[in-house]
């Protein structure tokens, strides 16, 4: 009788441990990212009390790669029994609005736009206690701590003031205003009819109507990640040969906002956290939008249309196609990541986010007070400006 051969045994690879001990870190990126799992910055995100997807790590790391290779940036970590708890990067600079002021800041680039840490429900004061305990020792030069494109509703923002309020820091704000939101639970159909009078949509049907003479009008929706590096190129393609492109801010000007652009959509799209959405006409796209899935929330990413079309409002019409959102039980809102007062969003979308930035005092005596002095002017200018 023929011996049966023994398969080999198949090797699986156990999780990689943190390599970081239980408590607070400040640490240059290149090193934090080498110390953590993959998991465990994954299951910070999808545990945390806010989402947001531009510090998860299938942006920030791209984007710390392209915008900072040297490593000068930190991640500001918190660790409990082995547990990634919070997150957030962190600069120092002396570059402030086009003054020389020496400061720490959570830190973003422009094609970022929400600033709120990552951390899990319950750890929010001891996060914020860690790193403003952690910023008051090394300080060096920095007279505060500066954070962007929060809103002051969120629950970690909530608790950062908290903290604040408990330890006599004054937490100033330098800019507020507010930008499009879509939360409702109204059908998409009813949503429309509430948030656009019925002249307006007599509008945007006469031009739909127009549009399809163009061609043959279809819709694509993808949350998947097939397809995915041509849907980038067209976008791209789409976005250069506009405005942006002429006036030089389209993303492929700048091989960095190149790069991070099609790395984060494509580990996006590979871990089901994008919705890709396309306008066609004769197959060719003529709007496009790419929005971030965070549950409970998303983000309205980046939209492109094709100008050649913009008398039909290709853009609005693939927010009317958007608003299929509000269909999905895991989504409850949308960001739309606009300016304030954007002409378009605002048209079609009712509610409104508040978003804030705050400076914060750190560091000890004079220097302190000197912040503390600082934040508050900005935020009589701010006050002046409402």
């Amino acid at each position: 009788m023929q011996e049966l051969r023994k398969e080999p045994d198949i090797a699986v690879a156990a999780p990689r441990p943190c390599l970081l001990a239980d408590g607070f870190h400040c640490v240059p990126w290149q090193e934090a990212n080498a110390a953590l799992p993959e998991d465990a910055w994954h299951s910070l995100a999808v545990s945390a009390a806010s989402p947001n997807p531009f510090f998860e790590r299938w942006f920030l790391l791209p984007s710390l790669e392209a915008f900072d290779p040297d490593g000068d940036i930190a991640l500001a970590l918190l660790i409990d029994d082995g547990q990634l708890c919070g997150l957030m990067p962190v600069q120092r600079s002396s570059a402030y609005h086009g003054r020389r002021i020496p400061h720490l800041a959570a830190w973003m680039h422009p094609n970022m736009f929400c600033g709120v840490p990552l951390v899990i429900a319950g750890y929010e004061a001891r996060f914020w206690t860690a790193c403003l305990d952690h910023f008051d020792t090394e300080a060096g030069g920095s007279l505060f701590f500066h954070l962007c494109q929060v809103s002051p509703d969120d629950p970690v923002i909530r608790s950062l003031r908290q903290v604040c309020d408990r330890a006599k820091r004054p937490m100033r704000t330098a800019y507020a205003a507010e930008r499009a939101l879509l939360e409702s639970s109204q059908s998409p159909e009813r949503y429309l009819a509430h948030s656009m009078t019925t002249k307006a949509r007599k509008e945007l049907r006469r031009q739909r109507n127009r549009l399809s003479e163009s061609g043959s009008l279809q819709v694509e929706r993808h949350r998947s990640a097939e397809g995915i590096d041509d849907w980038v190129d067209a976008f791209l393609s789409l976005e250069e040969r506009g405005w942006k492109g002429e006036a030089g801010s389209a993303i492929a000007a700048d091989p960095r906002t190149r790069e991070v652009f099609g790395k984060a959509l494509a580990s996006a799209a590979a871990l089901g956290r994008l919705e890709r959405l396309t306008l066609t006409c004769d197959g060719a796209p003529i709007a496009m939008l790419a929005t971030f899935l965070t549950p409970p929330g998303s983000y309205a990413f980046k939209t492109t249309f094709d100008e050649d079309f913009a008398r039909y409002s290709p853009g609005l019409q693939l927010q009317v196609e958007n608003l299929t959102l509000l269909e999905d039980e895991n989504i409850r809102w949308c960001d739309s990541c606009a300016v304030p007062g954007h002409s378009m969003i605002e048209r079609i979308w009712s509610e409104r986010r508040k978003i804030a930035y705050y400076t914060i005092p750190v560091g000890h005596g004079w220097r302190r007070a000197l912040g503390a002095v600082m934040a508050w002017i900005e935020e009589k200018r701010q006050e002046a400006r409402q």
